[in-house]
């Protein structure tokens, strides 16, 4: 459904003519200065190249040519420490060196990172400049890179694509596409077909737009540990009645990004054929403004049974996962991730850059904040504070779909969904902002996969038992 920028070209097999590059810690470059020549040193000292992070020096040759590059890193198995070179180098081609070069993290660090810097969203509009190549490190593990670069890359254009080509449809359709290449199990279902099937919160939030609310549900996976995937798909967010400004609408074409993490985990466990039995549930839905909208004060029913007040309209993600958290935990799976552009409340806390997690079981938690320092994939706890369940009390349902006050808006969101989950069922909710505010070494302003590795190390975990 979109137009995938092939960002694995930039990874090639052999270049005779490739450069060294070197990643040097500022602990290091005195020893990294001693393989040099005499030149080459008075160079870098008339520079000022120290090391620092984020930074690199281009090597003279004799000849007046280029004859390598050093790249500051702070760690050498950070992927983002080689994702500002594809586009910042002389456009040709690199082979990573230098005493580390040999360990496999490091080499698919660089791989990754090299790969993630070559990306540009390529539908609408040819990239500026063309990136340099990297010869594939000997260390790094291919595929595993490939499959990663594969999935990062769909979420990035899942997100960057706009609504006019990206509605409910053609979001459910690109999960199903994927799933069909894994030879997984689906049905989408769609419009009235969600009443039927008693789903009446998905149904309710899309039923306004022109283009029918559906639910993708897949099924791949014979053996193992039970995991379910859910997504916010949010494929536009008007807000509702309870409309937005045109400011808060500029970036609501990602309101789908959970939707295009959740797609892309699964890719990822289905192409690395992984013993679980994987489920996928993405609700796909505008919120959109027409005489057949929901309004402020209605008490809708859902599919757990409970029923919801309407506070807000534009808190519509959370009405349509409880329907789909609710038939996953039905399921009784070993593990419930959910992602969600759910709330501005967590950026306020967090900012742009770091998910916020929510997870009723601390294990878990404990692996995915772990994964997520270890890959330089991070996630913040935030706590599922009990007491603020109160905040949630209607008067004339069962619960409401907003907090009273206005404080603590991402933890009650949470909390919301959590009523929607049995006790003792691992779920871990993300809430994050799938998109870059800015360019960044490797992350170009736009769609953005946030925590995705972290998620599926943790799924690496459950099946490996």
């Amino acid at each position: 459904m979109t137009d995938r920028s092939d960002a694995l070209a930039h990874l090639v097999e052999s270049d005779s003519e490739a450069l060294p590059l070197r990643p040097v810690q500022a602990d290091g470059l005195e020893a990294a200065l001693a393989g040099l020549d005499a030149a080459q040193r008075a160079w870098l000292e008339a520079t000022g190249f120290k090391a620092r992070p984020g930074s690199h020096a281009l090597l003279p040759g004799a000849d007046g040519g280029l004859a390598g590059v050093l790249v500051g890193v702070e760690r050498a198995d950070d992927p983002w420490a080689y994702g500002g070179l594809p586009t910042a180098l002389p456009e040709r081609a690199y082979r990573l060196e230098g005493p580390e070069a040999g360990a496999a993290d490091v080499a698919e660090a660089a791989a990754l990172g090299w790969a993630l810097g070559s990306y540009a969203f390529t539908r609408y509009k040819a990239p500026k400049k063309a990136a340099g190549r990297l010869v594939w490190p000997q260390a790094a593990e291919r595929p595993r890179v490939a499959r990663l670069v594969e999935a990062i890359c769909r979420v990035r254009d899942l997100v960057n694509t706009p609504a006019e080509d990206l509605g409910p449809e053609e979001l459910a359709a690109a999960g199903a596409e994927l799933g069909e290449r894994h030879g997984a199990r689906h049905r989408i279902l769609v419009g009235d077909e969600l009443l039927a099937e008693n789903y009446p919160a998905i149904h309710t939030v899309g039923r306004a737009a022109a283009r029918a609310p559906r639910l993708l549900d897949l099924s791949w996976g014979d053996g193992g540990p039970a995991v379910t995937l859910v997504g916010k798909g949010v494929c536009f967010d008007t807000g509702g009645l309870d409309l937005k400004p045109s400011a808060g609408m500029l970036l609501m074409k990602k309101d789908m990004g959970g939707a295009a993490h959740a797609i892309a985990l699964a890719g990822l466990v289905m192409d690395a054929g992984l013993p679980v039995r994987l489920r996928l549930l993405v609700p796909c839905v505008e919120n959109a403004v027409s005489g057949s909208a929901f309004r402020p004060g209605d008490v809708l029913r859902t599919r757990k049974g409970l029923t919801v007040e309407v506070g807000n309209t534009d808190a519509e993600g959370r009405l349509i996962l409880c329907d789909a958290l609710a038939e996953a935990d039905a399921g009784e799976p070993d593990l419930i991730l959910d992602f969600a552009t759910l709330t501005g409340a967590a950026r306020v806390a967090l900012g742009p850059e770091l998910p916020a997690l929510f997870c009723n079981d601390d294990a878990t938690a404990e692996a995915l904040l772990g994964h997520g320092r270890r890959l330089g994939d991070p996630l913040w706890r935030l706590p599922l504070h009990q007491p603020y369940n109160r905040m949630l009390d209607s008067r004339v349902a069962d619960l409401n779909n907003v907090s009273s006050g206005g404080f603590a808006g991402s933890v009650t969101a949470a909390l919301f969904l959590e009523r929607f989950v049995g006790k003792g069922r691992p779920w871990a909710h993300l809430d994050l902002f799938a998109w870059n505010a800015e360019d960044r070494p490797g992350r170009p302003k736009g769609g953005e996969a946030m925590g995705l590795r972290s998620a599926f190390a943790r799924i690496e975990e459950l099946a490996a038992g």
